[in-house]
């Protein structure tokens, strides 16, 4: 397969327009346009019968505690966990495209509800967690919201963007399922996938 995502080139910076954080004026974070860029893919199997998409950030700190903390800084060598971003499963097969803010389109405080689409089936991202202390922003997230490292990290993130070519028309996956249970309802089912991986930081010293 071949996946193209528009306005992200393989191992290149993610545009602000794609992330949910952005650096801000006079701060070191702002809320982003958070658009979901656009997906093509091509080449796919003769016997797909469904897509998933899944964007997952493999660098985010396994210990949150110093995360956007003044004076303090988290190391590159520091322990890191999964972070989903996106995750849609049940795609129909003769789909071949996502287009540019059709899932996402600014930052949608409390989260955006999972559930059917006109793209597919939305599971839930990463932010669920992330934000659930935050009285103004916590709730359930679902489909895409972008990028958001923390700003006083000294590792630049990645950003993987998959598309899977599936054997069946449906995962049988329903209410907030999220990353890990869509990749774990896949095994078995993936005929083909492709990867598409950008970088992004809201580290100041290392976006100079």
């Amino acid at each position: 397969m071949k996946l193209t995502v528009q306005g992200i080139e393989d191992q290149q910076p993610i545009p602000e327009k794609f992330a949910f954080g952005v650096p801000g004026d006079g701060e070191p974070m702002a809320l982003g346009p958070n658009r979901n860029p656009a997906l093509t893919w091509s080449d796919v199997p003769d016997k797909t019968r469904s897509f998933a998409v899944v964007v997952v950030d493999p660098d985010v700190p396994g210990d949150p505690s110093d995360v956007n903390q003044q004076d303090k800084t988290l190391p590159s060598s520091m322990g890191r966990v999964d972070f989903y971003h996106w995750v849609v499963v049940d795609i129909p097969g003769e789909t071949r495209a996502i287009g540019e803010g059709e899932d996402s389109d600014g930052v949608t405080p409390k989260g955006k509800a999972p559930g059917r689409t006109a793209i597919g089936l939305r599971g839930i991202n990463t932010f669920t967690d992330f934000l659930a202390s935050d009285p103004d922003m916590g709730g359930t997230y679902g489909g895409y919201d972008g990028p958001c490292p923390p700003w006083n990290d000294e590792r630049v993130h990645h950003y993987h963007f998959t598309v899977y070519a599936l054997d069946t028309e449906s995962l049988g996956l329903a209410g907030e399922f999220t990353g890990n249970e869509a990749l774990k309802a896949m095994e078995g089912h993936i005929l083909d996938q492709a990867t598409v991986t950008g970088t992004y930081t809201l580290n100041a010293d290392l976006r100079q």
